[in-house]
């Protein structure tokens, strides 16, 4: 009478594109997390919070865009490699 039956649902496939993304955001973060060689404290300051801000972005779009994870981790290391060429043109930031 009170019996319950669970409805035979197909597995979910695991995606393998977050793991990707968070694998180039570990990466990435020695390159900010480095760029104390060549940039003011201040600098680091403000690349590492960019940087967190894109962690938190990844966070965020684990379940419902995996496929964009791997986007934003090249992003970063994109965006580190000009941030410090900028810096080293424009502020004189120097090793």
């Amino acid at each position: 009478m009170f019996s319950r039956r669970r409805r035979a649902t197909a597995p979910r496939t695991v995606s393998p594109w977050p793991f990707v993304g968070m694998g180039l955001m570990a990466a990435s973060f020695f390159l900010y997390a480095a760029s104390g060689l060549l940039a003011p404290a201040w600098g680091v300051v403000v690349l590492l919070v960019i940087w967190l801000a894109l962690l938190l972005l990844c966070f965020a779009w684990w379940t419902p865009h995996p496929r964009r994870l791997p986007w934003v981790g090249v992003f970063a290391v994109a965006f580190w490699f000009a941030a410090l060429n900028a810096g080293g043109a424009f502020l004189g930031w120097t090793a």
